[in-house]
């Protein structure tokens, strides 16, 4: 009977540490859950930097979680290629303005402070794709990883197209030559990462664009 009595006090000090496991675990993963949520909600696109690099510790981290996105037949169709080099970015910068009407109301070397058309980033990472009939799409997953990884470290980020027209140019050849990109493979877009030295608003956004449909 003491035994059995035993027995029984056993399993119910058994199911007590394991309800309150669960429920520690539970509130673990709704904090989690919170946490990510906040970071995606919180970034912003940054277009004022400070000079210092990201460190490459962490821009291994942002590049880890960029190349974990979600791919389609885990072709990974990119090549990245990060640049950090003043003389790079002020050298392609220096030939934009070059060939820039400069009377052009986008002209950003007319920006105080001016360092270079990458919204001034001191590390900005280019992002090639090949041909493939998703491949956009997953390159637009590889930057949503990236950038909001980057946030969470207190690294702001910028996705840049504009800079990206220019440098599919003749005249700029020579400089997307030099990111080495595997032949197939074309510039997609460029990612300006740095410690912000800004700290704008969010813009509003449509909920109306979205819609539940089919719904009982």
């Amino acid at each position: 009977m003491k035994k059995v009595s035993m027995l029984i006090l056993m399993m119910s000090l058994v199911g007590l540490v394991t309800s309150c496991c669960t429920k520690t675990d539970s509130a673990t993963v709704v904090d989690e859950k919170q946490v990510v949520v906040d970071n995606m909600l919180a970034r912003r696109s940054i277009r004022a930097y400070k000079e210092t690099p990201v460190p490459k510790e962490i821009m291994d981290v942002i590049l880890n979680c960029g190349i974990n996105a979600p791919n389609g037949m885990n072709k990974q169709p990119w090549e990245i290629r990060v640049v950090s080099n003043e003389e790079y970015l002020k050298g392609i910068s220096d030939l934009q303005k070059e060939n820039m009407d400069p009377n052009s109301p986008h002209n950003p070397f007319n920006e105080p402070g001016f360092r270079n058309i990458f919204r001034n980033a001191p590390t900005v990472v280019f992002i090639a794709t090949d041909s493939g009939m998703c491949s956009q799409v997953d390159c637009g997953l590889l930057a949503g990883n990236m950038v909001n990884t980057a946030w969470a470290y207190g690294i702001g980020s910028c996705i840049q197209m504009g800079p990206i027209r220019f440098m599919k140019t003749d005249v700029a050849k020579p400089y997307v030559d030099k990111l080495g990109f595997s032949d197939g493979y074309e510039l997609l877009m460029a990612i300006g990462f740095g410690y912000p030295d800004e700290s704008p608003d969010a813009k509003p956004r449509d909920n109306s664009k979205i819609q539940y449909l089919f719904e009982d």
